[in-house]
């Protein structure tokens, strides 16, 4: 069952936005991704922000530059946003991030780092597990397996000096 909707502008935003569905296949947290430009569909946009809810409990958008995607989404759907700031060649994904983290009061969207499409993956995990012990205990054992991997790679540089270390990166 999909529990996470999410939403693209365009198709080239997938590379980045497929982190967030690796997330949440880590966690295995039903998902399903669609592309709709708000600006050149909407139409097709507005049906499917007002019927997010009937399907979804979280929405991940992902956008670049005017980014109106995630703000559009949040003011016609009452599910909790996460937008994504897509990275562009121009103003390096910056006009991105401000399109996205200043939304007006009573509009939120929560906002990741510019192309930081895992983080929201994580951030919609982490809001269904506030009612979902068996998922809460899986964000539990993500994290226990980041400290795991940094301290193994603390070891490893302890063990071996970080001139050997920096010639295996």
């Amino acid at each position: 069952m999909a529990r996470v909707g999410i939403v693209m502008g365009s198709d080239s935003d997938l590379p980045i936005m497929s982190k967030a569905c690796e997330i949440l296949d880590k966690l295995g947290v039903g998902y399903d991704v669609t592309v709709i430009s708000a600006h050149r569909m909407p139409d097709v946009f507005f049906e499917y922000a007002k019927n997010a809810e009937k399907t979804y409990q979280v929405m991940i958008a992902g956008a670049g530059g005017a980014a109106h995607l995630p703000g559009m989404l949040a003011s016609l759907c009452p599910l909790p946003v996460i937008g994504v700031p897509i990275h562009t060649k121009t103003l390096s994904g910056v006009d991105s991030l401000y399109s996205i983290v200043q939304m007006p009061s009573g509009i939120p969207v929560a906002t990741v780092a510019i192309d930081g499409a895992a983080n929201a993956g994580l951030l919609a995990a982490k809001i269904l597990a506030t009612s979902d012990g068996e998922l809460l205990e899986k964000l539990k054992a993500y994290s226990a397996g980041l400290k795991d991997g940094v301290m193994a790679k603390k070891e490893k540089l302890e063990n071996i000096g970080y001139k050997e270390y920096l010639k295996q990166l």
